[in-house]
């Protein structure tokens, strides 16, 4: 027959010393772990992401827009900036949730043209439609809206998003309002046609709901366009 060993007093006390130091050290970590502060969350720019680019661009484009308003205001500039602003608020709005730098600003989608003499008299009717109000001239040194129906115009112009609302539309400074303009994003084949509704900094600007139909996920900047006038 076995006998069963048992434990002193002593061995008894020291056991259970033993597993209160490892349930309080694994305690002490688990703590430690659960408290650790979440890595800080990373800024990006427009100079390492694409959706940020886009955005700096779109806010660009209506500071740009702001400034030739301000420069040679006429009689609707001040609903014109006000207008602006609002959507510029929009887009930075959008940038805080891309995770991108608030307030970015990047350069418009064509090069700068010089600067042109400013009209002794407003256009009549004070239209915000009235190609290059904002004192820049059309690509290639003519004005887009000479462009015959069917012809490619602004060669080489990138196209993002004004940031404004309502119906599928554009902003132009080279096209009057009226103008029918169909953009074809290359890298996904898909295409809208849009009619010019107010000004902008850049030769065409799609708003949000024209941007939609030619867009990639994710991107706010087509960087292979095509744009055709077609009416």
């Amino acid at each position: 027959m076995s006998r069963r060993r048992s434990l002193g007093p002593k061995k008894k006390l020291a056991l259970l010393l033993s597993a209160a130091t490892v349930a309080g050290g694994g305690a002490f970590v688990m703590a430690t772990t659960s408290n650790a502060s979440p890595p800080a969350a990373t800024t990006r720019s427009a100079a390492n992401s694409t959706v940020c680019q886009g955005l700096a661009t779109a806010l660009g484009n209506n500071e740009r827009f702001i400034a030739g308003q301000r420069a040679n205001p006429d009689a609707q500039s001040e609903a014109r900036i006000a207008n602006r602003e609002a959507v510029i608020a929009q887009i930075k709005v959008q940038q805080e949730a891309s995770g991108c730098a608030v307030g970015e600003s990047a350069q418009g989608s064509q090069p700068a043209q010089p600067e042109q003499p400013a009209p002794s008299q407003p256009a009549a009717g004070g239209q915000e439609g009235q190609a290059g109000q904002d004192g820049q001239a059309g690509q290639d040194g003519q004005a887009g809206g000479g462009a015959a129906a069917g012809e490619r115009v602004c060669n080489g112009s990138t196209v993002t998003l004004s940031g404004e609302a309502g119906a599928p539309a554009a902003s132009s400074n080279q096209f009057p309002a009226g103008t029918r303009l169909k953009v074809t994003n290359l890298d996904n084949n898909k295409s809208t046609t849009v009619e010019v509704t107010s000004v902008s900094g850049s030769c065409v600007l799609l708003n949000d709901a024209a941007f939609e139909q030619v867009r990639e996920p994710g991107k706010f900047l087509i960087r292979r366009a095509v744009i055709e006038k077609v009416g």
